[in-house]
Protein backbone atom coordinates (compact mmCIF):
# COMPACT_ATOMS: atom_id res chain seq x y z
CA UNK A 1 0.00 0.00 0.00
CA UNK A 2 1.40 3.43 -0.91
CA UNK A 3 2.63 5.82 1.76
CA UNK A 4 0.13 8.45 0.62
CA UNK A 5 -2.80 6.33 1.79
CA UNK A 6 -1.49 6.08 5.34
CA UNK A 7 -2.43 9.17 7.39
CA UNK A 8 -0.10 10.90 9.81
CA UNK A 9 -2.32 9.75 12.68
CA UNK A 10 -4.46 6.64 12.68
CA UNK A 11 -7.34 6.66 15.15
CA UNK A 12 -9.76 3.89 15.99
CA UNK A 13 -13.42 4.73 16.59
CA UNK A 14 -14.67 4.51 20.18
CA UNK A 15 -16.71 1.45 19.27
CA UNK A 16 -13.46 -0.23 18.15
CA UNK A 17 -11.90 0.02 21.61
CA UNK A 18 -10.78 -3.40 22.90
CA UNK A 19 -13.37 -4.99 25.18
CA UNK A 20 -10.89 -7.47 26.67
CA UNK A 21 -7.30 -7.46 27.89
CA UNK A 22 -4.97 -10.11 26.46
CA UNK A 23 -3.08 -12.42 28.82
CA UNK A 24 0.08 -13.42 26.91
CA UNK A 25 0.94 -16.02 29.56
CA UNK A 26 -1.87 -18.20 28.19
CA UNK A 27 0.13 -18.69 24.98
CA UNK A 28 3.50 -19.23 26.67
CA UNK A 29 4.43 -22.92 26.68
CA UNK A 30 6.90 -22.27 29.46
CA UNK A 31 5.19 -19.98 31.97
CA UNK A 32 6.89 -17.40 34.18
CA UNK A 33 7.96 -18.90 37.51
CA UNK A 34 5.44 -18.40 40.35
CA UNK A 35 5.73 -15.70 42.98
CA UNK A 36 7.06 -17.12 46.25
CA UNK A 37 5.95 -16.34 49.77
CA UNK A 38 9.10 -14.96 51.47
CA UNK A 39 8.12 -16.57 54.79
CA UNK A 40 7.55 -20.10 53.47
CA UNK A 41 9.47 -20.15 50.18
CA UNK A 42 6.42 -21.74 48.57
CA UNK A 43 4.33 -20.39 45.65
CA UNK A 44 2.01 -17.59 46.72
CA UNK A 45 -1.65 -18.52 47.11
CA UNK A 46 -4.65 -16.28 46.48
CA UNK A 47 -4.92 -15.83 50.25
CA UNK A 48 -1.25 -14.76 50.46
CA UNK A 49 -1.62 -12.13 47.74
CA UNK A 50 -5.02 -10.90 48.92
CA UNK A 51 -3.42 -9.58 52.12
CA UNK A 52 -1.43 -7.15 49.94
CA UNK A 53 -3.47 -6.68 46.74
CA UNK A 54 -7.16 -6.36 45.93
CA UNK A 55 -8.64 -9.84 45.61
CA UNK A 56 -9.61 -9.53 41.92
CA UNK A 57 -6.12 -8.23 41.08
CA UNK A 58 -4.58 -11.14 43.00
CA UNK A 59 -6.67 -13.51 40.86
CA UNK A 60 -5.39 -11.82 37.70
CA UNK A 61 -1.83 -12.12 39.00
CA UNK A 62 -2.17 -15.88 39.42
CA UNK A 63 -4.09 -16.58 36.20
CA UNK A 64 -1.70 -17.77 33.50
CA UNK A 65 -4.21 -19.78 31.44
CA UNK A 66 -7.12 -17.46 30.53
CA UNK A 67 -6.20 -15.75 27.22
CA UNK A 68 -8.72 -12.90 27.34
CA UNK A 69 -10.17 -11.13 30.36
CA UNK A 70 -13.19 -8.84 30.04
CA UNK A 71 -12.66 -5.13 30.72
CA UNK A 72 -15.49 -4.00 33.06
CA UNK A 73 -17.86 -1.49 31.48
CA UNK A 74 -16.99 1.25 33.99
CA UNK A 75 -13.32 0.99 33.02
CA UNK A 76 -14.24 1.00 29.31
CA UNK A 77 -16.22 4.20 29.90
CA UNK A 78 -13.28 5.86 31.68
CA UNK A 79 -10.92 4.80 28.89
CA UNK A 80 -13.00 6.84 26.44
CA UNK A 81 -11.73 10.05 28.09
CA UNK A 82 -8.32 9.47 26.51
CA UNK A 83 -8.59 6.37 24.35
CA UNK A 84 -8.24 5.26 21.65
CA UNK A 85 -4.79 6.83 21.55
CA UNK A 86 -3.25 7.66 18.18
CA UNK A 87 -0.88 5.53 16.17
CA UNK A 88 1.40 8.05 14.47
CA UNK A 89 3.46 7.66 11.31
CA UNK A 90 6.68 9.56 12.02
CA UNK A 91 7.00 11.04 8.54
CA UNK A 92 9.02 14.02 9.75
CA UNK A 93 11.48 11.88 11.72
CA UNK A 94 11.90 9.62 8.68
CA UNK A 95 12.67 12.67 6.53
CA UNK A 96 15.14 14.03 9.09
CA UNK A 97 16.99 10.71 9.17
CA UNK A 98 16.86 10.20 5.41
CA UNK A 99 15.88 6.59 6.00
CA UNK A 100 13.82 4.24 3.84
CA UNK A 101 12.44 2.75 7.08
CA UNK A 102 8.82 3.37 7.97
CA UNK A 103 8.53 4.49 11.60
CA UNK A 104 5.35 4.38 13.69
CA UNK A 105 4.79 5.22 17.34
CA UNK A 106 1.87 4.60 19.67
CA UNK A 107 1.41 7.80 21.67
CA UNK A 108 0.18 7.32 25.24
CA UNK A 109 0.73 10.86 26.55
CA UNK A 110 -2.64 12.39 25.68
CA UNK A 111 -4.00 12.50 29.24
CA UNK A 112 -3.23 14.65 32.29
CA UNK A 113 -1.03 12.01 33.90
CA UNK A 114 1.12 12.30 30.77
CA UNK A 115 1.69 8.59 30.30
CA UNK A 116 0.38 5.07 29.74
CA UNK A 117 0.14 4.48 33.48
CA UNK A 118 -3.51 5.53 33.61
CA UNK A 119 -4.47 2.36 31.72
CA UNK A 120 -3.72 0.24 34.79
CA UNK A 121 -4.34 2.86 37.48
CA UNK A 122 -8.03 3.11 36.65
CA UNK A 123 -8.35 -0.67 36.61
CA UNK A 124 -6.68 -1.09 40.00
CA UNK A 125 -8.70 1.75 41.55
CA UNK A 126 -11.90 0.21 40.15
CA UNK A 127 -11.23 -3.16 41.78
CA UNK A 128 -10.32 -1.46 45.08
CA UNK A 129 -13.59 0.46 45.05
CA UNK A 130 -15.55 -2.65 44.09
CA UNK A 131 -14.02 -4.46 47.07
CA UNK A 132 -15.20 -1.68 49.40
CA UNK A 133 -11.74 -0.45 50.41
CA UNK A 134 -11.06 2.99 51.88
CA UNK A 135 -7.93 3.59 49.87
CA UNK A 136 -4.68 2.38 48.39
CA UNK A 137 -0.96 2.96 48.81
CA UNK A 138 1.73 2.95 46.16
CA UNK A 139 5.21 4.05 45.18
CA UNK A 140 6.26 6.27 42.31
CA UNK A 141 9.64 7.01 40.77
CA UNK A 142 9.48 9.59 38.00
CA UNK A 143 5.96 10.42 39.19
CA UNK A 144 3.93 9.21 36.23
CA UNK A 145 2.38 6.29 38.10
CA UNK A 146 1.61 8.36 41.19
CA UNK A 147 -0.05 11.00 39.04
CA UNK A 148 -2.13 8.42 37.20
CA UNK A 149 -3.20 6.69 40.41
CA UNK A 150 -4.17 9.98 42.06
CA UNK A 151 -6.44 10.69 39.08
CA UNK A 152 -8.00 7.24 39.23
CA UNK A 153 -8.54 7.39 42.99
CA UNK A 154 -10.11 10.82 42.69
CA UNK A 155 -12.56 9.42 40.13
CA UNK A 156 -13.63 6.64 42.52
CA UNK A 157 -13.35 8.76 45.71
CA UNK A 158 -10.60 6.61 47.22
CA UNK A 159 -7.82 7.73 49.56
CA UNK A 160 -4.45 7.68 47.76
CA UNK A 161 -1.10 7.56 49.57
CA UNK A 162 2.00 7.85 47.41
CA UNK A 163 5.61 7.22 48.46
CA UNK A 164 7.73 9.10 45.94
CA UNK A 165 11.44 8.34 45.44
CA UNK A 166 13.22 11.15 47.26
CA UNK A 167 15.35 12.38 44.35
CA UNK A 168 12.26 12.64 42.14
CA UNK A 169 10.26 14.29 44.93
CA UNK A 170 12.92 17.02 45.05
CA UNK A 171 13.52 17.31 41.29
CA UNK A 172 9.87 17.21 40.20
CA UNK A 173 7.84 19.50 42.49
CA UNK A 174 5.23 20.12 39.80
CA UNK A 175 4.59 16.42 39.30
CA UNK A 176 4.11 16.22 43.06
CA UNK A 177 1.63 19.10 42.99
CA UNK A 178 -0.46 17.46 40.29
CA UNK A 179 -0.83 14.45 42.58
CA UNK A 180 -1.85 16.68 45.47
CA UNK A 181 -4.31 18.52 43.23
CA UNK A 182 -6.04 15.20 42.67
CA UNK A 183 -6.12 14.59 46.42
CA UNK A 184 -3.13 12.30 46.98
CA UNK A 185 -0.88 12.39 50.04
CA UNK A 186 2.73 12.38 48.79
CA UNK A 187 5.67 11.37 51.01
CA UNK A 188 9.36 11.41 49.98
CA UNK A 189 10.90 7.95 50.34
CA UNK A 190 12.63 6.65 52.34
CA UNK A 191 10.77 8.36 55.17
CA UNK A 192 10.38 8.20 58.93
CA UNK A 193 6.69 7.29 58.61
CA UNK A 194 7.30 3.54 58.32
CA UNK A 195 9.44 1.01 60.13
CA UNK A 196 11.17 -0.09 56.93
CA UNK A 197 11.80 3.54 55.95
CA UNK A 198 13.47 4.26 59.27
CA UNK A 199 15.58 1.11 58.89
CA UNK A 200 16.75 2.11 55.39
CA UNK A 201 17.57 5.65 56.57
CA UNK A 202 19.59 4.27 59.46
CA UNK A 203 21.65 2.14 57.08
CA UNK A 204 21.83 4.68 54.23
CA UNK A 205 21.31 8.13 55.81
CA UNK A 206 22.26 10.03 52.64
CA UNK A 207 20.30 7.88 50.19
CA UNK A 208 18.34 9.50 47.37
CA UNK A 209 15.93 6.59 47.47
CA UNK A 210 14.93 3.95 44.96
CA UNK A 211 11.75 2.31 43.73
CA UNK A 212 12.62 -0.69 45.88
CA UNK A 213 12.65 1.53 48.99
CA UNK A 214 9.37 3.22 48.09
CA UNK A 215 7.68 -0.13 47.38
CA UNK A 216 8.67 -1.41 50.83
CA UNK A 217 7.16 1.63 52.53
CA UNK A 218 3.97 1.49 50.50
CA UNK A 219 3.46 -2.23 51.21
CA UNK A 220 4.03 -1.72 54.93
CA UNK A 221 1.58 1.18 54.99
CA UNK A 222 -1.07 -0.87 53.18
CA UNK A 223 -0.73 -4.02 55.28
CA UNK A 224 -0.78 -2.23 58.63
CA UNK A 225 -3.82 -0.02 57.97
CA UNK A 226 -7.37 -1.38 57.94
CA UNK A 227 -9.24 -1.01 54.65
CA UNK A 228 -6.18 -0.40 52.46
CA UNK A 229 -4.35 -2.41 49.83
CA UNK A 230 -1.16 -1.89 47.86
CA UNK A 231 -1.16 -1.23 44.10
CA UNK A 232 1.86 -1.28 41.77
CA UNK A 233 2.44 0.58 38.51
CA UNK A 234 4.64 -1.93 36.69
CA UNK A 235 6.46 -5.29 36.98
CA UNK A 236 3.46 -7.39 38.05
CA UNK A 237 1.64 -9.57 35.53
CA UNK A 238 -1.69 -7.93 36.37
CA UNK A 239 -0.26 -4.54 35.32
CA UNK A 240 1.09 -5.88 32.02
CA UNK A 241 -2.37 -7.38 31.44
CA UNK A 242 -4.07 -3.97 31.72
CA UNK A 243 -1.44 -2.35 29.51
CA UNK A 244 -2.16 -4.74 26.65
CA UNK A 245 -4.80 -2.25 25.51
CA UNK A 246 -1.82 -0.37 24.01
CA UNK A 247 -0.73 -3.24 21.79
CA UNK A 248 -4.28 -4.32 20.97
CA UNK A 249 -5.11 -0.82 19.74
CA UNK A 250 -1.81 -0.52 17.85
CA UNK A 251 -2.35 -3.83 16.08
CA UNK A 252 -5.96 -2.97 15.19
CA UNK A 253 -4.86 0.40 13.76
CA UNK A 254 -2.08 -1.22 11.71
CA UNK A 255 -4.40 -3.94 10.46
CA UNK A 256 -6.70 -1.25 9.04
CA UNK A 257 -3.99 -0.34 6.56
CA UNK A 258 -2.36 -3.73 6.11
CA UNK A 259 0.76 -2.67 8.02
CA UNK A 260 2.94 -5.34 9.63
CA UNK A 261 5.84 -4.15 11.81
CA UNK A 262 9.19 -5.87 11.42
CA UNK A 263 10.62 -4.50 14.66
CA UNK A 264 8.77 -3.48 17.83
CA UNK A 265 10.65 -1.40 20.40
CA UNK A 266 9.83 -0.28 23.92
CA UNK A 267 11.65 1.24 26.86
CA UNK A 268 12.03 -1.14 29.79
CA UNK A 269 12.07 -0.31 33.48
CA UNK A 270 9.67 -2.66 35.24
CA UNK A 271 8.18 -3.71 31.91
CA UNK A 272 4.57 -2.49 31.86
CA UNK A 273 4.55 -0.41 28.68
CA UNK A 274 6.86 -2.75 26.75
CA UNK A 275 4.84 -5.77 27.79
CA UNK A 276 1.59 -4.04 26.92
CA UNK A 277 2.80 -2.94 23.49
CA UNK A 278 4.29 -6.24 22.36
CA UNK A 279 1.71 -8.62 23.90
CA UNK A 280 -0.63 -9.27 20.93
CA UNK A 281 2.29 -9.42 18.50
CA UNK A 282 4.17 -11.76 20.83
CA UNK A 283 1.04 -13.89 21.05
CA UNK A 284 1.13 -14.35 17.27
CA UNK A 285 4.81 -15.28 17.47
CA UNK A 286 4.18 -17.78 20.27
CA UNK A 287 1.34 -19.37 18.31
CA UNK A 288 3.46 -19.56 15.15
CA UNK A 289 1.18 -17.20 13.21
CA UNK A 290 3.73 -14.45 12.48
CA UNK A 291 7.25 -13.39 13.35
CA UNK A 292 8.49 -10.12 14.78
CA UNK A 293 11.67 -8.75 16.27
CA UNK A 294 11.23 -7.28 19.77
CA UNK A 295 13.75 -4.94 21.41
CA UNK A 296 13.70 -3.90 25.07
CA UNK A 297 15.69 -0.71 25.72
CA UNK A 298 16.96 0.04 29.22
CA UNK A 299 19.30 2.62 30.78
CA UNK A 300 22.97 1.77 31.02
CA UNK A 301 22.89 2.96 34.63
CA UNK A 302 20.21 0.42 35.63
CA UNK A 303 20.70 -2.51 33.20
CA UNK A 304 18.67 -5.37 34.69
CA UNK A 305 18.19 -7.36 31.46
CA UNK A 306 21.57 -6.79 29.86
CA UNK A 307 23.74 -7.16 32.97
CA UNK A 308 21.45 -8.64 35.60
CA UNK A 309 21.03 -12.21 36.82
CA UNK A 310 17.96 -14.36 36.16
CA UNK A 311 17.03 -15.50 39.65
CA UNK A 312 14.49 -15.17 42.42
CA UNK A 313 14.77 -11.84 44.17
CA UNK A 314 12.74 -9.56 46.38
CA UNK A 315 10.65 -7.00 44.53
CA UNK A 316 11.54 -4.39 47.16
CA UNK A 317 14.55 -3.17 49.14
CA UNK A 318 12.94 -3.90 52.51
CA UNK A 319 12.47 -7.56 51.55
CA UNK A 320 8.83 -7.78 52.61
CA UNK A 321 7.23 -8.36 49.17
CA UNK A 322 6.87 -11.73 47.45
CA UNK A 323 9.90 -13.15 45.67
CA UNK A 324 9.81 -13.07 41.88
CA UNK A 325 12.04 -14.84 39.39
CA UNK A 326 13.30 -12.10 37.12
CA UNK A 327 16.35 -10.49 35.64
CA UNK A 328 17.63 -8.43 38.55
CA UNK A 329 20.50 -6.30 39.76
CA UNK A 330 19.65 -7.15 43.36
CA UNK A 331 16.93 -5.56 45.49
CA UNK A 332 19.52 -3.38 47.23
CA UNK A 333 20.78 -1.85 43.98
CA UNK A 334 20.59 1.95 44.08
CA UNK A 335 20.76 3.75 40.71
CA UNK A 336 23.10 6.73 40.59
CA UNK A 337 21.37 10.00 41.60
CA UNK A 338 22.66 11.64 38.41
CA UNK A 339 20.52 9.20 36.41
CA UNK A 340 17.59 11.35 35.22
CA UNK A 341 16.06 9.10 32.60
CA UNK A 342 13.62 7.11 34.73
CA UNK A 343 13.42 3.31 34.45
CA UNK A 344 15.11 2.99 37.83
CA UNK A 345 13.75 -0.38 38.98
CA UNK A 346 16.27 -3.07 39.96
CA UNK A 347 14.39 -5.92 38.27
CA UNK A 348 12.17 -6.75 35.32
CA UNK A 349 8.70 -8.19 34.82
CA UNK A 350 8.56 -11.98 35.24
CA UNK A 351 6.79 -12.28 31.89
CA UNK A 352 9.39 -10.27 29.99
CA UNK A 353 12.23 -11.94 31.87
CA UNK A 354 11.00 -15.36 30.80
CA UNK A 355 10.46 -14.27 27.19
CA UNK A 356 13.95 -12.78 27.13
CA UNK A 357 15.46 -15.90 28.67
CA UNK A 358 13.80 -17.98 25.96
CA UNK A 359 15.41 -15.81 23.28
CA UNK A 360 12.08 -14.42 22.05
CA UNK A 361 13.12 -10.83 22.76
CA UNK A 362 16.32 -8.79 22.52
CA UNK A 363 17.61 -6.20 24.98
CA UNK A 364 20.07 -3.33 24.79
CA UNK A 365 21.18 -0.60 27.18
CA UNK A 366 21.78 3.02 26.21
CA UNK A 367 23.52 5.92 27.95
CA UNK A 368 21.40 8.84 29.05
CA UNK A 369 23.18 11.60 27.11
CA UNK A 370 22.50 9.61 23.95
CA UNK A 371 18.88 9.20 25.06
CA UNK A 372 18.42 12.95 25.49
CA UNK A 373 20.05 13.64 22.12
CA UNK A 374 17.39 11.42 20.56
CA UNK A 375 14.67 13.10 22.63
CA UNK A 376 15.61 16.56 21.38
CA UNK A 377 15.82 15.44 17.76
CA UNK A 378 12.38 13.86 18.06
CA UNK A 379 10.87 16.91 19.77
CA UNK A 380 12.15 19.23 17.07
CA UNK A 381 10.69 17.28 14.16
CA UNK A 382 7.64 15.49 15.59
CA UNK A 383 6.37 18.29 17.84
CA UNK A 384 6.09 16.25 21.07
CA UNK A 385 8.41 16.68 24.04
CA UNK A 386 8.94 13.02 25.01
CA UNK A 387 9.37 11.63 28.49
CA UNK A 388 12.96 10.54 29.22
CA UNK A 389 11.72 6.97 29.66
CA UNK A 390 10.09 6.96 26.21
CA UNK A 391 13.23 8.45 24.73
CA UNK A 392 15.12 5.20 25.32
CA UNK A 393 12.78 3.63 22.74
CA UNK A 394 13.21 6.67 20.45
CA UNK A 395 17.00 6.21 20.64
CA UNK A 396 16.76 2.58 19.54
CA UNK A 397 14.19 3.36 16.83
CA UNK A 398 16.49 6.02 15.37
CA UNK A 399 19.43 3.63 15.48
CA UNK A 400 17.43 0.92 13.70
CA UNK A 401 16.22 3.41 11.09
CA UNK A 402 19.80 4.55 10.44
CA UNK A 403 20.82 0.91 9.88
CA UNK A 404 18.11 0.76 7.21
CA UNK A 405 19.64 3.88 5.67
CA UNK A 406 22.91 2.00 5.35
CA UNK A 407 21.39 -1.19 3.98
CA UNK A 408 18.56 0.33 1.95
CA UNK A 409 16.00 -1.92 3.67
CA UNK A 410 12.46 -0.54 3.98
CA UNK A 411 11.71 -2.08 7.35
CA UNK A 412 8.68 -1.05 9.38
CA UNK A 413 9.48 -0.01 12.95
CA UNK A 414 6.94 0.44 15.74
CA UNK A 415 7.85 1.93 19.10
CA UNK A 416 6.00 2.99 22.21
CA UNK A 417 5.94 6.70 23.08
CA UNK A 418 4.84 6.20 26.67
CA UNK A 419 4.32 9.82 27.58
CA UNK A 420 5.34 13.45 27.63
CA UNK A 421 8.34 15.08 29.34
CA UNK A 422 6.84 18.35 30.56
CA UNK A 423 7.61 17.51 34.20
CA UNK A 424 11.15 16.45 33.34
CA UNK A 425 12.63 19.87 32.64
CA UNK A 426 15.22 19.50 35.40
CA UNK A 427 16.72 16.67 33.36
CA UNK A 428 16.35 18.49 30.05
CA UNK A 429 18.01 21.51 31.65
CA UNK A 430 20.97 19.44 32.83
CA UNK A 431 21.37 18.08 29.31
CA UNK A 432 21.08 21.48 27.63
CA UNK A 433 23.59 22.98 30.08
CA UNK A 434 26.09 20.22 29.40
CA UNK A 435 25.90 19.04 33.02
CA UNK A 436 24.43 15.62 32.34
CA UNK A 437 26.86 12.74 32.65
CA UNK A 438 26.71 9.04 31.92
CA UNK A 439 27.14 6.78 34.90
CA UNK A 440 27.57 3.08 34.25
CA UNK A 441 27.82 0.78 37.27
CA UNK A 442 30.96 -1.32 37.48
CA UNK A 443 30.95 -5.09 37.38
CA UNK A 444 32.08 -5.01 41.01
CA UNK A 445 29.12 -2.86 42.08
CA UNK A 446 26.64 -5.16 40.38
CA UNK A 447 28.35 -8.29 41.71
CA UNK A 448 28.20 -6.89 45.24
CA UNK A 449 24.46 -6.34 44.93
CA UNK A 450 23.85 -9.72 43.25
CA UNK A 451 25.76 -11.45 46.06
CA UNK A 452 22.86 -10.60 48.39
CA UNK A 453 20.22 -12.42 46.34
CA UNK A 454 18.14 -14.88 48.39
CA UNK A 455 19.39 -18.46 48.14
CA UNK A 456 16.55 -20.16 46.31
CA UNK A 457 16.74 -22.91 43.72
CA UNK A 458 14.86 -22.39 40.44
Amino acid sequence: MSNERIPYKIYLEENELPKQWYNVRADMKKKPAPLLNPATGKPCTLEDLSHVFCEELAKQELDDTTPYIDIPQEIQDFYKMFRPSPLVRAYFLEKKLGTPAKIYYKFEGNNTSGSHKLNSAIAQAYYAKKQGLKGVTTETGAGQWGTALSMACSYFDLDCNVYMVKVSYEQKPFRREVMRTYGANVTPSPSNTTEVGRKILAEFPDTNGSLGCAISEAVEAATTKEGYRYVLGSVLSQVLLHQTIIGLEAKAAMDKYGIKPDTIIGCAGGGSNLGGLIAPFMGEKLRGEADYRFIAVEPASCPSLTRGTYAYDFCDTGKICPLQKMYTLGSGFMPSPNHAGGLRYHGMSAILSELYDQGLMEARSVEQTSVFEAAEMFARVEGILPAPESSHAIRAAIDEALKCKETGEEKTILFGLTGTGYFDMYAYGAFNDGKMSDYIPTDEEIAKSIANLPKIEG
